[in-house]
């Protein structure tokens, strides 16, 4: 069974790498034809992202979508979950590739299976944030009230800190693994990931408080 869950993770990370080339926040960050953006789309996101745990990641990875964003605070947040969720997936990606490098360790050996651990993680936390993303993209539908909007939130903030927790477990698995080049290598990666993460996050909590769609 877990042999099957590692292959069915590995295809499931595959499609969606191949989704994510064609999704409208890729498009939009390398739309040559766009106009620059307005200085005070720019600022939004700029005192938006200085309430996040890590505001240069978090205006370094946003600014670019100013134009998309202008000021709304739950476009930011859903590019922000849009952003954290292809860093999640890549690191997915490259610890895939790593269950089958023989240069990081022999199958069974303690490095291999916190690997292993992580790769399962890190796939479960690509499927809550983009459970996330699906639920933001369906707030603000014609009918749905304050009550609706506060209930989709929260089921937001939910997933996306069970993303931040296996993220956190990932690394966690590392911690009575003797250094070497994979846990080095893996947890720096990861933690990398958690600041998408965990900025993503910030905003949905700062949108979510703001009450309304």
């Amino acid at each position: 069974m877990r042999t099957q869950r590692i292959h069915l993770l590995h295809l499931l990370l595959s499609l969606f790498l191949f989704a994510a080339a064609f999704s409208p926040v890729a498009a939009a960050a390398y739309d040559a034809s766009a106009p620059a953006p307005d200085d005070g789309d720019t600022e939004f996101i700029r005192s938006s992202c200085n309430t996040t745990l890590y505001p240069d990641v978090c205006f370094t990875s946003l600014s670019r979508y100013a134009n998309a964003v202008q000021q709304n605070p739950g476009q930011l947040a859903r590019v922000a979950i849009s952003v954290s969720l292809s860093k999640a997936h890549r690191a997915a990606s490259y610890i895939s590739n790593l269950t089958h490098d023989a240069d990081y360790g022999t199958s069974g050996s303690r490095a291999a299976l916190a690997l292993h651990d992580c790769f399962s993680n890190l796939g479960d936390a690509v499927d809550e944030i983009r459970g996330s993303l699906k639920q933001m993209r369906q707030i603000g539908a014609a009918g749905e009230g304050a009550g609706s909007f506060l209930f989709q939130m929260s089921n937001v903030q939910t997933w996306m800190s069970a993303a931040l927790t296996d993220e956190e477990t990932c690394t966690d698995g590392f911690q009575d693994v003797a250094e070497c080049p994979v846990k080095a290598d893996v947890c720096n990666r990861v933690t990398n990931v958690k600041k998408f993460t965990s900025n993503a996050l910030a905003l949905v909590n700062s949108y979510a408080s703001k009450g309304m769609p």
